[in-house]
């Protein structure tokens, strides 16, 4: 997950302009047909048969395109995540481990094109450890915390292709070994284009501003992907991502990642996944294997 920094009152502004203009957006050419459900909200839920198919922004990198429906709660997260890297350049020999337990992306949707999502790291665990100096180090505890909206620009309820935008803040949550302390955020802008039958694929472009090394000011990253997926039975998926990110901090290394992973539905409303993600540039983590569900009620 990434991160626009602005100043609150500028994300804000930003939000409320986006909810605001989100019930009026036109209706996509692809959509008529489709029944209104414009009246329904946070306090006057969707009916379960009016319902979309369940759309999660896991398991691969790429976010969907796709609000939840409104007045109804989205749970989705990993069992566990881990990250693994080493740094061999120029003679170096670092390497770090992360693990992350039960990160969440907790969803309410709040209009029928709105929702709103409140990502948490509840426990994190990194070890570092320099084999050439012989040295090793530990950090664990709560991550960062992160809020976002999902604002569905057409494509919601019928047609071949869907666009959102998705404004976003991390919390300047006090300094420790694994946060900055800092605000930080960016936007994203995730596309979705039904294939062949059986086939989907999902574009995403994204900003972030992240605090600088010498906390002096903001650089910005700028990461794109691309995702194939294909339905392997009625209950089970497969897809194929891939990953990148470059930035305007001095010295930064091109990142990118070659994902694979498998869903599996035990029903209309939960879904299981599996997969990793594997580095294909040194400066990308060499895997990240991870389990996870999603449930909305």
């Amino acid at each position: 997950m990434h991160h626009l920094r602005f100043s609150h009152p500028r994300v804000a502004a930003l939000l409320a302009a986006l909810a605001a203009a989100a019930p009026g957006v036109p209706t996509h050419a692809a959509e008529k047909g489709a029944p209104n459900k414009s009246a329904y909200t946070l306090f006057n839920p969707t009916p379960p048969d009016q319902m979309r198919d369940l759309s999660t922004d896991r398991p691969d990198q790429t976010e969907s395109a796709y609000t939840l429906d409104a007045g109804h709660v989205q749970l989705e997260m990993d069992v566990v995540s881990h990250t693994h890297d080493r740094d061999s350049e120029g003679g170096a020999d670092v390497r770090s481990r992360t693990w992350v337990f039960a990160p969440v992306n907790l969803k309410l949707g709040l209009l029928n094109r709105v929702d709103l999502q409140l990502m948490l790291d509840p426990h994190v665990r990194v070890r570092v450890e320099d084999r050439v100096a012989r040295t090793a180090g530990k950090a664990s505890g709560f991550g960062d915390a992160t809020t976002r909206l999902k604002v569905n620009m057409w494509g919601n309820d019928g047609g071949r292709t869907a666009l959102a935008l998705m404004p976003f803040v991390k919390w300047p949550l006090s300094a420790s070994s694994l946060r900055n302390g800092r605000t930080e955020g960016g936007l994203i802008v995730p596309l979705a284009i039904e294939l062949a039958e059986g086939w989907g694929m999902g574009l995403m472009t994204e900003v972030d501003f992240v605090r600088n090394g010498a906390d002096t000011g903001y650089d910005r990253e700028w990461v794109n992907s691309v995702t194939v997926a294909r339905d392997l039975t009625e209950k089970a998926g497969c897809y194929v991502e891939f990953f990148t990110v470059t930035g305007s901090a001095p010295g930064f290394k091109w990142s990118g990642q070659l994902d694979i992973g498998f869903t599996y539905a035990l029903h209309a409303n939960v879904q299981l996944d599996a997969g990793c993600n594997f580095g294909v540039t040194k400066s990308a983590p060499n895997y990240q294997p991870f389990a996870g569900i999603s449930y909305r009620y």
